[in-house]
């Protein structure tokens, strides 16, 4: 089960820890359960929704587990905060629901559909809950000789579980490494190079080429945060349409560039309307142009992704070629506010527009499963955050 929405009018979808930074992980301890929904539908009325969890397996397949294993509650929530947005081009309803806790640790998706039917589902969002068992120890986080390292970034790591009792760690863990919060690229289930089970750790050490991650580099961002202002990378804006367009400044390939470093997101996005106070509610949606200079058309598909889209290549971001401007362009529907983005392309190497170096700076997660006899399905029993090349 993945990120998705159904609906075209159900826009902006994010899940985060009430009180925490914009670009925090979907993720909450299981005795601090603090997690919020935010979505916005592009419709003038509001609707009746409702939520519900699915918990699923490391891998993100529906596990066995009965609504009675996971809630003290009935698996349905009305979603009943909600507010009309105040701006000059877009209306819409934004709508607020903080998640009740549950009671296993894991992962889970929240599944958002319309009162009286199940199967009319709207939008699902992934979100994790750990119950800490095993500490995560990063060892280093380069290796590899000649282009290799100079391209990927690979994290070695130990898992200790000195205080918890795991029968046949082989069989019953699972560890997933994810990059910037992202799925399209996530390690499954790596295997330990060592089991120590007299001292209760695993050593995961990698050597391997498919077990690094491509480094990529540093983002590219558009800001456009006001409309009465030029933000950076921006090329121009058309307030007499409604929803108003803006035109992002236009990018080339990056492969053959030395590495730049400056600060970004790491493929994130934060909602931000520098004209009026909130906003959720005061952003303004604008079709976004992304405009690829290149001197030929390429041979595989182009796409422009980011956390804005769940790094998804659909129809809805796919770039087209037109050979009047030598150029690939895609209009995406964005709320007002600061996004990172980059182009890939289909196929093996689908990083080559951008560029890879060893010292991006990017951040890891590293999520520790174990699937006890009882309940038979996979609970997050470690969980952290390892950056790599940190600012």
């Amino acid at each position: 089960m993945a990120d998705r929405t159904f609906e075209e009018t159900k826009r902006t979808v994010q899940v985060y820890p009430a009180g925490a930074a914009p670009l925090a992980p979907a993720v909450a301890c299981l005795r601090a359960h603090n997690l919020v929904l935010e979505f916005d539908d592009l419709v003038s009325d509001r609707a009746s929704y409702y939520a519900r969890y699915v918990h699923c397996n490391y891998d993100w397949t529906k596990s066995i587990l009965m609504d009675l294993d996971i809630l003290d509650q009935f698996n349905e929530f009305p979603i009943n905060d909600f507010i009309y947005s105040n701006n000059e081009s877009t209306p819409y309803v934004h709508y607020t629901l903080r998640l009740p806790p549950v009671k296993l640790p894991g992962n889970y998706v929240l599944v958002v559909y319309r009162e009286g039917d199940r199967e009319d589902v709207l939008l699902t969002k992934r979100f994790m809950i750990t119950d800490t068992r095993a500490t995560v120890s990063l060892q280093d986080n380069l290796s590899g000789r000649g282009t290799l390292s100079t391209s990927n970034q690979l994290l070695n790591f130990l898992v200790n579980y000195r205080n918890f009792e795991i029968i046949n760690p082989l069989e019953t863990v699972h560890v997933v490494i994810r990059q910037n919060q992202r799925w399209d690229n996530v390690k499954n289930n790596v295997q330990p190079a060592f089991v120590r089970e007299d001292i209760r750790q695993l050593e995961y050490r990698f050597f391997e080429q498919d077990d690094m991650f491509a480094a990529g580099n540093e983002f590219r961002f558009v800001d456009f945060r006001s409309v009465n202002f030029p933000g950076q990378n921006t090329d121009r804006l058309d307030r007499k349409r409604k929803p108003y367009q803006l035109w992002v400044a236009f990018d080339r390939s990056r492969e053959s560039e030395a590495y730049a470093l400056y600060r970004d997101l790491n493929g994130g996005y934060v909602i931000q309307n520098l004209d009026y106070a909130d906003g959720h509610i005061t952003g303004n949606y604008l079709w976004v142009t992304f405009t690829f200079k290149s001197p030929k058309p390429l041979k595989e598909d182009v796409y422009v992704v980011g956390a804005f889209n769940s790094w998804q290549r659909t129809e809805d971001n796919k770039m087209t070629w037109d050979a009047g401007l030598g150029a690939y362009q895609g209009t995406v529907l964005l709320k007002q506010g600061v996004y990172d983005y980059q182009y890939v392309v289909d196929g093996p190497q689908p990083f080559q527009l951008e560029g890879s170096h060893y010292q991006t700076e990017n951040m890891y997660e590293i999520l520790v499963y174990y699937r006890p006899f009882r309940p038979n399905a996979d609970l997050l029993i470690g969980y952290t955050t390892l950056p790599v090349n940190p600012r």
